[in-house]
């Protein structure tokens, strides 16, 4: 796939099991990197298949902006030397992403083919829409982070978001003779993602 312009990133998900979320190690989900459009690919699995075969339930790929519009973040690695009793051990400060999948953050996927693009997508003539989605930048965004080694608190720096409030409008759409409900934004309250998260860390 070298001659091609598009990334793609693959997740596979068991089901039942943890499909709200997946872990991006150290790089955020981006739609573009190095002049490739970036897609990623969800497909769930039965976490306990009949016999030994792993057949797909549900599949999305979504353009990778649907998952982070931001892409001028670029993620770096860094460490501090001198930790511990005799001074000799270095902290890498590594981040892991944990980034809501299509599977929390829409309705209407479960069990079926889906495709999710940019408002802008011109889908030619094999597929129909099934759902115009969109996304609003949050007021505030984290800078940074402080953590505590003896509470192991850590306490984010915020600032306020210069995109807050822009939309990103997206559009749901499947292959012409596949099923034609809906899809929608998912209405999750904050403190049931908080739980959520909490859970799944």
């Amino acid at each position: 796939m070298v001659e091609s312009s598009d990334g793609f990133e693959l997740k596979g998900l068991a089901y039942p099991g943890r499909d709200a979320s997946f872990d991006s190690n150290s790089q955020m989900p981006t739609g573009s990197r190095n002049a490739r459009t970036i897609y990623y690919v969800f497909g769930r699995y039965p976490k306990k298949p009949d016999g030994d075969s792993y057949p797909v339930v549900d599949l999305v790929v979504c353009h990778g902006d649907f998952l982070y519009a931001n892409r001028q973040y670029v993620h770096k690695n860094r460490s501090v030397k001198g930790f511990g009793s005799y001074g000799d051990i270095l902290i890498r400060n590594r981040k892991m992403y944990v980034v809501p999948t299509p599977f929390r953050l829409v309705d209407g996927v479960a069990h079926r083919q889906t495709l999710i693009m940019p408002e802008y997508f011109d889908p030619g003539d094999d597929l129909f829409a099934v759902g115009d989605l969109s996304r609003v930048e949050s007021p505030r965004v984290i800078l940074g982070y402080s953590v505590d080694l003896k509470t192991n608190e850590l306490s984010p720096e915020t600032a306020p978001n210069p995109g807050a409030g822009i939309e990103h409008r997206f559009r749901a759409w499947r292959l012409k003779g596949s099923a034609a409900d809906r899809v929608t934004m998912s209405v999750v309250s904050r403190r049931k993602r908080d739980l959520q998260s909490d859970h799944e860390e």
